[in-house]
Parts: structure tokens; sequence; C-alpha cells
């Protein structure tokens, strides 16, 4: 079935297999690749995917001849027009050179204002082989909402219940700091997050949970903001100063 797609691109993964939540399988064979991609077709209703992604693959996986062979063999097919590479970690520069000889066109990756990591050596190296990239968790999942205070629990089912991290409330607790020193009066923090992300020149856009139209239209605003642009976020506070 063939739709009219001029301002859509239709994106999917392969790699994980969720059973049930927070259960999954890691089907990693040339064969899984080409079965994950048609359970994406007909889910989505769609003859092809516009990017088709490696989802969190460890080197090993990643480098193999027959991997790369049947990535090949789907964009020959036309059922993918491009690929990429969610990369686990954020730092797997190995992943990110080796792009251009696996036909990789595209990057994502965790990179938010809690979480700079990318900015010390992917971000140049997906410049330099002209990498899009999409910045995944940018609201550093719900903490950049600006909705936790430290202290935040977490019911069971969602899953930062599961989350065993001593520095929650160091970040929560960051969180306030930057809600009173970088987040121009009267933007939504969140809003200012996605457009943080968006303001560096490596990326190219972020992609954000939403559970509703009207999130989606709060998300789709932070483009409109002064932020991005190839300046640091904080210099909403320079333009009176200066």
């Amino acid at each position: 079935m063939q739709r009219d797609r001029a301002h859509w691109v239709i994106a999917t993964k392969f790699g994980h297999h969720f059973n049930a939540p927070f259960q999954r399988t890691e089907p990693r064979e040339p064969a899984d690749i080409q079965r994950q991609l048609e359970d994406s077709l007909k889910a989505l209703r769609t003859d092809y995917v516009d990017l088709l992604q490696y989802h969190s693959w460890g080197d090993k996986d990643f480098d193999r001849d027959d991997v790369r062979l049947a990535c090949e063999k789907l964009l020959q097919s036309g059922k993918v027009r491009h690929l990429g590479n969610s990369i686990g970690s954020n730092d797997n520069l190995h992943q990110v050179e080796a792009s251009e000889r696996y036909h990789v066109e595209a990057i994502q990756l965790i990179y938010n204002r809690l979480d700079r990591k990318p900015e010390e050596r992917v971000f140049a190296a997906c410049q330099k082989q002209d990498l899009g990239v999409l910045a995944r968790v940018p609201l550093a999942s719900g903490f950049l909402s600006g909705k936790y205070k430290p202290g935040a629990t977490f019911p069971e089912g969602d899953v930062r219940h599961n989350w065993k991290d001593p520095n929650r409330d160091q970040k929560l607790a960051e969180v306030q700091r930057l809600a009173q020193s970088e987040v121009p009066p009267g933007v939504p923090m969140a809003r200012w997050a996605l457009a943080w992300c968006l303001q560096h020149p490596a990326v190219s856009c972020v992609i954000p949970g939403c559970k509703s139209v009207q999130q989606v239209e709060d998300n789709a605003r932070a483009a409109d903001l002064d932020l991005v642009r190839a300046d640091h976020p904080q210099a909403w506070k320079n333009r009176d100063e200066g």
C-alpha cells in the first residue's frame, strides 16, 4: 500500500524484540533483520521505511559481514531508503567512524542538557562524515520536563521505577538550578530542553516521547524558539547584558 508521504519520515529499528514490558530478546541474525523489517512494514502499513536503524548493537555484531550484507540487500530492495545506527553508548566512536563503510547515514544517541557526552568526540566525527544526528531522551526521561523535585518516586510499571541511580536527586537538583539560571522567563522547561539540543550544529532533530496530540504540538514549538541557532542557549541572558 502506498500513501502520500510528502511530509513524513518513517523510521524504525531492528535488534531488540519485546515480548512483554521489560522483557525482551536479542535476535541478531541476518534473517531476524529481514523478519523485523517485514513486521514493521505491516504494522506501519507502508511499502518502505525512510530510515532503518541498528538498535544498540554491540561492536561484535555490528561488524559482522553477513549483517552488513543483509542491510545492503534491504537498501537494494527499495524497502529501506537509508540506514541508521542507534548506538547503545553515546560515546561509541568506533561505530560512528565506521558509518560510511557500513552505508550508515544517521546516528541516534542519547543527548540532553544533563548528558553531554557526545560533545566530547562523537559529534565531531558525525559532522566530519556529514551524518544526521537524532538526539533521543532529550528530556532526560522526563527530568528536564521540570515536573519532578528531589525525592521524587515513580510507580511500578514506569521504567524509572527500576532505576538504581544514586545521583538521581542530584540530577533533579541540577534541573532546578537550570530552571533558574538558563531557562528563559515564560518558556516551558520541556520546550527549552528540546531547543537546547537543537541548537547544537551537529543535531538534526530530537526524539521526545509524547502521550497526547497536545504534547506533540508543544514539542514542535521548540523549533520556533530563538535558542535554535548556532549559539549556546544561554545567549538569551546576554542580550540585555551586551
